[in-house]
């Protein structure tokens, strides 16, 4: 795949005017609200992981509604770690297994990997242990369009709460410790939600991000998960604007211009999944000042991979310093 998308120069300046609804900030304060009035404090229990370098616990957290949301807790083991990374999950992935620890630990730094509610069907992930305990209308394979007649009854309404509610859950399980969020494609982009809706947080990592501009997203490119929505529409016709009045509640690129956290971002210029322009609409919203972006030029949807993982562990390394 060559580069299909804007010249890097325009990717870099590129503002797409989006729909804000006019309850946009109301609608997600009263969620937050009524979720955490729902809520209870974290459950955890040790498991033994087989590992001697990192401690690990099973996490359940209260969620959207109060719903249990599972999550493993991985911390160094013998030391008190530096700093907490909160880390959302790709689409169609779970959590994995507990001693899929990654780099976070080795580095002194706490992790909290969080569970996405009714997905983990991915074979490679691990599988998922968090259900989705809600029903919807007509829908297209996948989530992306479960519940998408309303942003009350939309799938991403209770994804997005529940990756903000875990930052809530991690200042439990370590309180005082800056606390980070990251996350590739599907969790790059709950954790701009979660940047945006929690609060407070020390950082953001989005990797790669998924869910950022919907109206060039779902135009531009075919491919899935995106494609999801022009399934969908193929067959409700007359739904058009209902659906991109939902999606309008969830689109990264108008969260992220309520995140003021620094942030480090990555783009693949060949990412057919996330194609670069919605990243950067994302990017270039972001209201923190503190902002970097790093450039794939010939990359897909893996991004950078390890390089991104290094220029995180990097980062995250000036910041704790």
């Amino acid at each position: 795949m060559a580069h299909f998308d804007l010249p890097l120069d325009q990717l870099r300046s590129y503002r797409p005017e989006l729909l804000v609804p006019d309850d946009f900030d109301e609608f997600w304060a009263r969620t937050l609200a009524e979720s955490r009035a729902a809520g209870w404090s974290p459950r955890v229990e040790r498991v033994d992981a087989g590992l001697s370098l990192v401690d690990v616990f099973d996490v359940a957290f209260a969620g959207f509604g109060g719903d249990a949301i599972a999550a493993w807790w991985q911390v160094p083991a013998g030391q008190e770690p530096r700093a907490v990374v909160v880390e959302s999950i790709g689409y169609s992935g779970g959590r994995g297994h507990a001693h899929d620890t990654g780099a976070f630990p080795m580095a002194g730094i706490a992790r909290l990997v969080v569970d996405t509610r009714g997905q983990g069907w991915n074979h490679g992930s691990g599988g998922g242990a968090t259900p989705d305990p809600y029903g919807s209308g007509s829908h297209a394979p996948g989530v992306l369009t479960r519940g998408i007649e309303s942003p009350e009854t939309y799938y991403y309404r209770r994804a997005y709460t529940d990756a903000a509610l875990a930052v809530d859950a991690t200042r439990a399980l370590a309180p005082g410790l800056p606390v980070f969020v990251t996350g590739g494609s599907q969790g790059g982009g709950l954790s701009i939600a979660a940047a945006a809706l929690a609060g407070d947080v020390a950082g953001a990592m989005p990797d790669v991000p998924f869910l950022c501009d919907f109206p060039r997203a779902t135009t531009l490119i075919d491919s899935m998960p995106y494609a999801e929505v022009r399934t969908y529409l193929a067959a409700h016709r007359e739904r058009v604007d209902e659906v991109y009045r939902t999606l309008s509640y969830f689109d990264g690129a108008v969260l992220a211009s309520r995140a003021t956290a620094p942030a480090l971002f990555s783009v693949a210029l060949m990412d057919t999944v996330c194609p670069p322009s919605t990243v950067f609409a994302a990017y270039n919203a972001w209201a923190g000042e503190d902002r970097s972006i790093e450039v794939y030029p010939f990359n897909d949807h893996e991004g950078g991979g390890g390089h991104q993982r290094a220029a995180q562990l990097r980062w995250l390394r000036d910041r704790l310093a």
